[in-house]
């Protein structure tokens, strides 16, 4: 039985090195996808280089995307701007569907009882007490601190659900994977017996890992929030650079993640971080302390 640990790459070089070194001793295969395109539809240059990461060579696969998904629906200038908006984020979800998918591409070799990890890169899970040759259930869902700007500035009393997990014979797709509800059903709902995202059986580990989210500078920040499926809302309400350096200085999360879903106005509304001990992070940061200063709040 083997682990493969699965993401796609946008530009996150120091995250990237973080997870190949804290993972490589519980994972066989690492299958990285990176495209041409980002999740708007427009190219971008290609960032990923193996030589940076030449100790993990023989552990990598890299799918390299140079196309876009065949069903994008058109925006014309007769759409009301409702239209071109639902149309923009449907695209950009058909966009990042179709390359988290290309995973499958990296899993070819993989046995029918092998683990597949599927994860943004900034979600790391903490495998330390997962023993995968015992596990029963289906499906693995790892529950995380959330991490904002600094490796060790926490968003307080909000669990992120990133990584989730499941053998390769129960892999529909990877988005299948991504999609699913991270709750367990009562069995006499009678939906999850029909329902290909709703389950009975999940396991969830506590303490599942961390979602080191926007470790970047302010122009990164931005350059993500603007590229980015799920950001859409930053085009209608931009705060800006020097709005992104006065959050961070401030210590404020930009978005306010127990806001309702349902409202796009989210934006600039986060909460306090708070700073935890390193010893509540992943230990090759703390034994690479100078590398990582610059990311760690004082």
């Amino acid at each position: 039985m083997k682990i493969f640990d699965c993401f796609m790459y946008f530009d996150e070089d120091l995250v990237l090195e973080l997870r190949l070194n804290y993972l490589s001793k519980f994972v066989d295969h690492f299958v990285i996808v990176e495209s041409k395109f980002n999740h708007k539809g427009e190219e971008r240059e290609l960032k990923f280089d193996l030589r940076n990461f030449k100790e993990f060579q023989n552990k990598i696969t890299y799918i390299n995307l140079d196309k876009n998904p065949h069903d994008i629906d058109k925006i014309n200038k007769s759409d009301s701007e409702v239209e071109k908006s639902h149309k923009y984020i449907f695209n950009s979800a058909k966009r990042e569907n179709f390359q988290r998918n290309q995973i499958l591409i990296g899993l070819n070799n993989a046995a029918a009882d092998d683990w597949v990890i599927v994860s943004d890169i900034d979600e790391i899970p903490n495998l330390n007490n997962v023993n995968f040759k015992e596990l029963k259930n289906k499906l693995l869902f790892f529950k995380q601190d959330m991490m904002y700007y600094k490796f060790n500035l926490k968003y307080d009393n909000f669990i992120w659900v990133g990584s989730k997990a499941c053998k390769k014979k129960n892999l529909v797709s990877p988005q299948w994977l991504r999609n699913i509800k991270d709750k367990n059903y009562p069995w006499w709902r009678l939906d999850t017996y029909f329902s290909k995202l709703k389950f009975r059986d999940i396991k969830f580990i506590e303490e599942g890992g961390w979602h080191f989210s926007y470790i970047k500078s302010p122009n990164l920040i931005e350059k993500k929030l603007r590229s980015y499926l799920h950001h859409h809302e930053y085009d209608l309400s931009p705060i800006g650079i020097e709005g992104i350096k006065k959050m961070i200085e401030n210590k404020e999360a930009i978005y306010n993640l127990k806001h309702d879903q349902r409202s796009l106005n989210k934006i600039g509304s986060g909460e306090k971080l708070t700073k935890v001990n390193l010893s509540n992070l992943p230990e090759y940061i703390t034994l690479n302390r100078k590398k990582f200063d610059e990311w760690l709040d004082k």
